[in-house]
């Protein structure tokens, strides 16, 4: 079930209700380029500044998770060179920020599939998560080969063959049995998605995990997403009403809390 989040009232700047996971699908590099004129490479790595920034923004209103969509199981479709370029990017990244962010106390995860990766990023992505595993300020998820049908698909296989091995029953299974699978269950469900770009649609990310998820859609491209524009992001959270299916009488207070 979705976590909560939390809360410490919603008044002002200083006692705002802050999500304790945020997502994003980062989207727009390529358009970003285009507008300034430089290759489309130029424009991932601007938005690899834009993660720094958004996680140094999390850090300061503290926000516990940050998990960004990196590379989809659809973006295996774009262009090869592309594609080469992106993981290329992908590894340049661990390799030089993993330091920094064990420095941080900032551990690293990663959801998704990691078999169609070459060796070397499986090993590069291994290493990184366990550089940082005892990490406990705050948690970077990056999804990678990721896609919400795939998850839910891969958690729905292994009570299959739970079932087929006659560890349970098909009847035993419930959601928070399927919930349990997912990827990062151990961590609490977003509170809020945040979309770049202009599109209003979650593209097939954390399907399952969005279930109660607040969406806040901006029309500004990922690599020009700074501190700012998520502080406004994490404004309009505050103002809202969570009521996780039920009525507004029943207790349901601004960011998400549920009144004891």
């Amino acid at each position: 079930m979705p976590a909560n989040s939390s809360r410490s009232g919603n008044s002002d700047a200083s006692t705002a209700v802050i999500p304790r996971h945020v997502a994003i699908i980062m989207d727009g590099n390529n358009r970003w380029a285009k507008r300034n004129g430089v290759p489309g490479p130029a424009g991932h790595r601007a938005g690899v500044e834009a993660v720094r920034n958004v996680l140094r923004a999390c850090r300061k209103h503290g926000v516990q998770v940050l998990t960004v969509f990196a590379f989809s199981s659809e973006n295996w479709g774009r262009p090869l060179p592309e594609v080469r370029a992106l993981l290329a990017l992908l590894s340049r990244y661990l390799r030089s920020e993993v330091r920094e962010l064990d420095k941080d106390g900032i551990r690293l995860r990663f959801i998704g599939e990691r078999s169609r990766f070459s060796t070397r990023l499986q090993r590069l992505m291994q290493q990184s998560e366990h550089i940082t595993a005892g990490n406990t300020e705050a948690t970077l998820v990056i999804a990678v080969d990721y896609g919400g049908q795939w998850d839910i698909t891969q958690a729905a296989r292994k009570l299959a063959e739970q079932v087929e091995a006659g560890a349970m029953k098909a009847s035993e299974i419930t959601p928070e049995l399927l919930g349990q699978q997912v990827s990062a269950a151990d961590l609490p469900h977003p509170d809020l998605c945040i979309r770049t770009g202009g599109d209003a649609r979650i593209s097939n990310f954390m399907l399952w995990q969005f279930a109660y998820s607040e969406l806040y859609f901006t029309n500004t491209l990922w690599p020009d997403f700074g501190e700012l524009e998520f502080a406004r992001a994490l404004a309009d959270y505050s103002r809202r009403e969570r009521r996780f299916g039920l009525r507004e009488s029943d207790g349901i207070v601004a960011g998400g809390e549920i009144d004891a």
